[in-house]
């Protein structure tokens, strides 16, 4: 088969599931879906999908199966409740979850006879189909290989290698980098705001220096890889020095100040334990180590 002859099966028609079936669809691909609200495939079907009677027949109608649930409880009661005939199908689960759910499912499917990819969707429905839509996969590499010219229709499609939480880390990684880059933007801009700056102004600067930020970020990986972490730019009792400045200068404007404080104690005790002449790399071991609680 070629990229646009494999038939594939999309099971969750949410918005997400919605995309990916109309993305395959789009690429050529005859399309087999299936929803608990049949209703939901309307639109799939008037532009030339089979909606299936049951998401047993669903997964039978071709070797390329997508789930994508609101999580992985969900995925147990549908496949187990419907005593879904996997044999033989490969499964790409895009259901969110965490590593170790990933690695279970990937069990669970296996011993019912599936090929099983676990992945994570890095995009919005509406870049679905796009370049722009990052969609990762974990598990065995022959499984995506065999489909990866079918699965390239949603986007730019990555294998992580054979442990199936793989996927699923990599997301959860990507939201804490998202997370913190957006809270420090906001923290900016509530400082900025006071001397009546608007968001929109300092965003063109905040992005170059996000930018420049991300330029570090191959060097400073080198350091952690080899443990070793000379202070080549800046000494972190330095940036320490620079953080109390930014803790202080958010009280005096009247602005909530527990980010700056939180990343300043995290310097302190990686200081305390005698690291204050390294390089900023070296909070890798706060990040390692549990909280106390």
């Amino acid at each position: 088969m070629n990229a646009t002859d494999t038939p594939v099966t999309i099971i969750g028609l949410g918005l997400m599931g919605q995309a990916l079936a109309g993305a395959f669809l789009k690429a050529g691909h005859p399309t087999t879906v299936w929803n608990r609200t049949p209703t939901k495939a309307d639109g799939l079907v008037a532009a030339g999908a089979r909606l299936a009677p049951t998401a047993g027949d669903a997964l039978r109608a071709g070797p390329l199966a997508v789930i994508c649930l609101t999580d992985y409880d969900a995925v147990y009661d549908l496949l187990g409740a419907h005593e879904a005939d996997l044999d033989g199908t490969t499964l790409v689960n895009l259901t969110s979850g965490s590593s170790a759910q990933a690695r279970e499912a990937a069990r669970w499917a296996e011993q019912r006879g599936a090929r099983y990819l676990d992945g994570a969707i890095m995009a919005v429905p509406p870049a679905i189909g796009t370049a722009e839509a990052v969609i990762l996969h974990s598990g065995p590499h022959p499984h995506f290989e065999a489909h990866e010219p079918a699965l390239a229709a949603l986007g730019t499609v990555t294998h992580l290698g054979t442990d199936p939480g793989l996927a699923s880390l990599y997301d959860v990684a990507g939201l804490a980098m998202m997370w913190s880059v957006l809270n420090a933007w906001l923290q900016g801009t509530a400082m900025l705001r006071t001397a009546g700056v608007d968001a929109a102004t300092y965003a063109q600067f905040a992005r170059r220096i996000a930018a420049g930020v991300a330029e570090w970020l191959p060097g400073y990986a080198e350091q952690i890889d080899a443990g070793s972490y000379p202070a080549e730019v800046s000494a972190l009792e330095t940036d320490a020095r620079a953080m109390a400045h930014l803790v202080e200068e958010s009280e005096a404007l009247g602005v909530n100040a527990e980010l700056p404080r939180l990343i300043k104690a995290l310097a302190d005790r990686s200081i305390a334990a005698g690291h204050g002449k390294e390089q900023y790399p070296v909070l890798i071991a706060q990040f390692t180590t549990p909280a106390a609680t």
